[in-house]
C-alpha cells in the first residue's frame, strides 16, 4: 500500500506512532505499507482516523479500469 506510506509520511506520523494508536505492531504496519497484508475493515478505519483521511484515498487503486463484457 504505497499509499498508506505516503500519507502517513506526509501526515508526519512514524510507523511507531500509527502502530500504537491503531492497536497493531510495527511489523504490521510495514507489511501493509508494503502491500503483504491487506487490514481488517475495522483496522482500515482505525487508520484513516489517525490519518484522517477516508479509507477509499488510503487502500483503493487511484484509477479504476472498466469492465468489459463481451
Amino acid at each position: 500500500m504505497p499509499k498508506l506510506k505516503e500519507i502517513r509520511l506526509k501526515r508526519q506520523i512514524s510507523q511507531e506512532e500509527l502502530a500504537y494508536k491503531v492497536g497493531v505492531t510495527v511489523r504490521y504496519i510495514a507489511f501493509l505499507e508494503a502491500g503483504v497484508r491487506k487490514p481488517s475493515i475495522t483496522l482500515a478505519f482505525k487508520i484513516a482516523n489517525v490519518l484522517n483521511t477516508s479509507i477509499e484515498k488510503i487502500f483503493l487503486p487511484s484509477e479504476c479500469t472498466k469492465c468489459t463484457h463481451k
